[in-house]
């Protein structure tokens, strides 16, 4: 009886019901998107972006302690954060829209030119470089406000910060910061933005700064200029969602030759053969420096640095391949090349040995030389003029000649040798026992 009233309380699905998706727990997927990001590093050059994004032209990135806490501050001189009706700048819209972004939105009107962002999370990678994220800007007042959020709570709080002066644009400061986060200097950060966001910070001409306190060093942010030649007339990479960019460099082969995946001029994949589909030459050659832009790619939310395998990258991969031919050309002719230059270089090597080997001799070592020569003369009567003989052949007048000393034989050694490299060793050391035995 308790089961047929349970089945009537709980009556099963139709099979033609349906819904729209929710999330249960909103905080608990917030905490899962915080966490999504694993390169701390890659969070930094988020925020980074975020401050291009904001049409900065100076970004400053200073690493320091205190209070006796580590921390670390980006400062722009970009819009800083949008204002509300009263002027202020609206921080609850950034704290209440994640996963909704207003540069989403302005991409789909179509005015989003040159913005990266939009998934509305890049604030929530604070997580996995500190404790408590403070972000402060300007309003119409020239008052300074402040919010502050911190790593596994809920909740946010905005208010008045107090300073002596107040600047235009934004600065969030992260402290304290996670321990395997402390020993991250200034020096690795700007080589890794310098990668990341190479081509962000040459179109934009911001100046991206990296001051370490800590280490009392100063760096400034250089987009990564790469080795090699760089390779003109290359076959377009053309696909129905748009065209990608192909930046290549040919060099010689090593470990730390690589070619990047980037989309709008951040790097996405440091290295291309990683990507599935793609692990074959030229890729995986070495021979290989440089960059491909896709700007049509979608990137997975979390990390962005994944790529989703849609329509959109087998596009891609279709789009490759005639590259992907030119490259191969180009490496097999650059690999011909370096046989022929090697084989030359050993030629050379063996030659230059063997002259060196002879000048070594001592002088005595090439007694039977006159030996011979003498031998010949008293037993031809003087022989020829052109020379003795030696079982009716004659003797070239050079092998005859021997004035005591050490650079006539060995010049002539010397230029015999120069016209073979196969010397004949077994009947010289031969010939040398025969002559020391008479």
């Amino acid at each position: 009886m308790k089961s047929t009233q349970r089945s009537k309380s709980k009556p099963r699905p139709r099979p033609d019901e349906g819904g729209r998706l929710k999330i249960g727990d909103d905080w608990n997927a917030i905490r899962i998107i915080a966490l999504s990001q694993g390169n701390p590093l890659k969070a930094i050059a988020e925020l980074v972006e975020n401050s291009i994004d904001a049409h900065a032209k100076s970004v400053t990135i200073t690493r320091g302690r205190e209070h006796g806490e580590h921390y670390l501050a980006v400062k722009d001189d970009g819009d800083g954060v949008p204002r509300d009706a009263e002027g202020l700048p609206d921080f609850k819209y950034v704290a209440t829209h994640i996963c909704d972004s207003i540069k989403r939105h302005l991409k789909a009107e179509g005015n989003g030119a040159g913005l990266q962002g939009e998934f509305g999370i890049g604030l929530l990678s604070f997580w996995t470089v500190g404790e408590t994220l403070t972000m402060s800007s300007t309003g119409a007042d020239d008052r300074a406000y402040q919010m502050v959020m911190s790593k596994g709570e809920p909740r946010y709080t905005v208010g008045p910060r107090r300073a002596l002066f107040f600047e235009r644009g934004t600065e969030l400061k992260v402290s304290p910061l996670l321990e395997g986060i402390r020993s991250l200097s200034g020096e690795k950060i700007q080589w890794y933005l310098a990668s990341e966001l190479r081509d962000r910070v040459r179109h934009s001409g911001v100046r991206v700064t990296v001051i370490d306190k800590l280490a009392r060093k100063q760096y400034e942010v250089e987009p990564r200029q790469f080795e090699g030649r760089l390779l003109h007339q290359l076959p377009a990479v053309r696909s129905g969602f748009g065209d990608a960019y192909a930046e290549l460099y040919l060099t010689e082969p090593a470990d730390t030759s690589r070619v990047a995946l980037t989309r709008s001029g951040t790097r996405v994949i440091e290295d291309l053969r990683t990507l599935s589909g793609l692990e074959h030459p030229p890729w995986t050659s070495r021979y290989l420096q440089g960059l491909i832009d896709v700007p049509f790619l979608n990137l997975t939310p979390g990390t962005r640095s994944g790529i989703v395998h849609d329509d959109r990258y087998a596009a891609l991969m279709n789009a490759l391949a005639p590259l992907e031919s030119h490259l191969n050309a180009v490496i097999e002719a650059q690999q011909r090349a370096e046989e022929e230059q090697a084989n030359r270089e050993s030629l050379r090597a063996i030659q230059r040995a063997f002259r060196e080997a002879m000048l070594a001799l001592p002088r005595e070592e090439y007694d039977w030389f006159a030996i011979h020569a003498r031998s010949r003369q008293e037993g031809d009567g003087g022989g020829s003029r052109g020379g003795g003989t030696e079982g009716g052949r004659a003797m070239p007048r050079r092998m005859m000649r021997h004035s005591g000393s050490r650079s006539g034989p060995c010049l002539n050694l010397r230029n015999a040798l120069s016209s073979s490299t196969q010397a004949p060793c077994t009947a010289w050391s031969s010939r040398r026992r025969r002559a020391r035995s008479r």
